[in-house]
Formats: structure tokens, sequence, C-alpha cells
């Protein structure tokens, strides 16, 4: 069997209204679909739920929980912030630069812009906490093929030693140099 795509991936979220409406101004995704049920399907447990679907593009689905029954929502403590995100493709550079001024001018604090070398990228909080990152690819074939040309020593290195092997550290020499 071979995965067609991802259907949607599912996150929580606090307020159904609220995370619907900030999606579609600050991201412009489409509301596609709402289900609510007072049983979950798969377990048949009573737990009310709303769940929302928007579109992020190219057959992409987000989709959110609403679970007012349970605990308030919270994070993994042992898992840092910047881990665990969503990031979405934007078309170019310039798109993200102006993304990131739109947010600013909406009061969204961004971080970045960040040059990883084979992406440039943003990131900031949607209003249930997620992290979310804006990505511009910038690699060139030849960079990529060179990142590809080593994955599997560095998957094996880091298995052996669970230290960052060097094979990429291209990418971010030139912002550590700078920060320094």
């Amino acid at each position: 069997m071979k995965i067609a795509r991802i259907h949607h991936v599912a996150y929580r979220c606090r307020d159904s209204k609220e995370t619907v409406e900030w999606y579609r101004k600050h991201l412009d995704m489409e509301f596609v679909l709402a289900i609510a049920e007072d049983r979950v399907p798969s377990t048949k447990a009573p737990d009310p739920y709303m769940h929302l679907f928007m579109d992020a593009g190219n057959g992409n689905i987000l989709a959110f929980f609403e679970i007012p029954n349970s605990p308030p929502m919270g994070r993994d403590p042992n898992t840092p912030n910047w881990v665990q995100h969503i990031a979405f493709k934007v078309d170019s550079e310039a798109v993200l630069t102006e993304m990131k001024a739109r947010l600013e001018a909406q009061g969204i604090e961004v971080v970045g812009i960040t040059d990883h070398t084979i992406f440039k990228s943003i990131y900031f909080y949607d209003p249930n906490g997620h992290r979310l990152e804006l990505v511009a690819d910038t690699a060139t074939p030849a960079q990529m093929k060179q990142l590809d040309d080593v994955k599997w020593e560095m998957l094996e290195e880091w298995s052996r030693t669970r230290r960052a092997p060097k094979h990429a550290a291209w990418m971010h020499e030139r912002e550590l140099a700078n920060a320094a």
C-alpha cells in the first residue's frame, strides 16, 4: 500500500468560532466543513465536540476539535515550544515578507525571517497556542542533492551517537557566524 496523501491533520482548539475567523483573516484559509456530535464515532464515548476543517490549499486540510468537556488545553511540558509546529509553504520570499508585515500589523508577534539556506521562514502562534511557520523555498537543485546524498549517513550517525552530525552544518553556518 502507498498512501495517496494526508487527508487532514487535526489539532485541538479552545474556541471553534475564534479559530475559524483567525485562520480566515490571517492565513486566508476557507472554512470548508464542520461536524458536531455528542458521541465520538470511533470510541462511542459520550463527549460532545465540534470538528472544523480549514482549506490550507492544494488538497491540504487543517482540522480542529473543540472539546468543551475536557480539561483545558496544554502543551507537553517535556517538549520545547519550537519543536511542535505546523509549517505552511508560501509562493516566494516576497510573499513571506508581506505576510510578516501583515501579521505584525495585526499585533501578532513574529520571529524571523530566519534563513535556513534551503528555505526562509517566519514563526508565530495562533490563538490556541499552536506554533505556525510560513516557509518560502530557496534551495537550489545542487543543495538538495547534497542533502539527499548524506541523509542516510546522518541518520545512522545520529542513531549511534545522539549527537548532531555535521554533514549539513553548512545550512546555518552564516547565521551562527552572524550571531557570534
